[in-house]
């Protein structure tokens, strides 16, 4: 008699059965052609650039000569029919000597339906649900990745639009970030340490709590809430843990922080232990 296979772990290398569904809100209804879904995020140009043509999008680069100032990225959706649009303009001051652009203004998000050889602009209701829902993934996905909110080297002068895009409500790619690891969580060696809130997965060290943020992966320790800057590197520390995908990079980054501070006892780099012994108190 043949012995039984081992549960196949497969992993995607991309998002199927975890897939984000994004839906136009009663709000975008009544804004008629423009989403603001993700107006005002403060982007890492170079990155979101790179990000966007990975991803398909199309777009002039930003830069200091004449119209260079803001731009549209675009793609192409629904076997040609349709087109997404993603406004972006330029943040700040250009960098010296290259002077590139550093940073860059999330515009709102339109759609065109093709007509013959042109397109018209389309009132956000009337576009296919999943020509809406795949446009809106990969916008946020340029948010999720490149904006300073999840950045610890953050400019001073964005630090207002930085503690509310770090902290915000989640966005749908970190709602199935959270399901992966309601799944993920239970199965680690320190689960009786973790607690998985709506929007933080708490993690209690030997020396202090923590919450780490479902969305940017930014940290708050416990007592007051205090911000522990931790520049880490994405998924070299999960170690032998089974991941679902491979398309979220913060996924990975979430799970290596929770490894590392349910042991904080044990951190030996200066910076983390210094914040950690400046918050004051025991979390844990």
């Amino acid at each position: 008699m043949a012995r039984p296979r081992r549960r196949e772990r497969l992993r995607q290398p991309f998002k199927q059965a975890y897939r984000e569904s994004y839906i136009v809100t009663p709000a975008e209804e009544q804004a008629g052609e423009r989403s603001m879904r993700f107006a005002g995020h403060v982007l890492r140009y170079r990155q979101a650039s790179a990000l966007m043509r990975a991803r398909g999008w199309q777009a002039t680069y930003l830069g200091t000569w004449s119209s260079g100032a803001d731009t549209d990225a675009t793609k192409v959706f629904g076997a040609g029919r349709w087109r997404a649009t993603f406004e972006h303009e330029s943040a700040g001051d250009v960098v010296a000597p290259r002077y590139d652009v550093e940073f860059c203004t999330a515009g709102t998000v339109a759609f065109d339906r093709r007509d013959g050889a042109l397109w018209a602009r389309t009132a956000l209701a009337d576009v296919p649900p999943a020509v809406f829902s795949e446009a809106m993934r990969d916008v946020d996905l340029f948010v999720g990745v490149t904006s300073i909110g999840t950045d610890d080297a953050w400019p001073v002068r964005f630090a207002e639009r930085r503690e509310r895009a770090g902290f915000r409500d989640l966005t749908p790619i970190a709602e199935v970030r959270r399901e992966a690891l309601a799944r993920i969580v239970p199965r680690l060696r320190i689960a009786e340490r973790c607690e998985l809130q709506q929007r933080y997965l708490c993690v209690r060290g030997k020396l202090r709590a923590y919450r780490i943020h479902l969305g940017s992966g930014n940290i708050l320790m416990e007592p007051g809430d205090t911000y522990l800057c931790i520049v880490a590197a994405p998924g070299r520390a999960t170690g032998t843990i089974h991941l679902p995908f491979d398309d979220d990079p913060m996924l990975s980054l979430i799970l290596s922080k929770a490894l590392l501070l349910a042991a904080d006892d044990t951190i030996t780099d200066p910076d983390i232990r210094r914040q950690i012994g400046s918050a004051g108190g025991r979390g844990a």
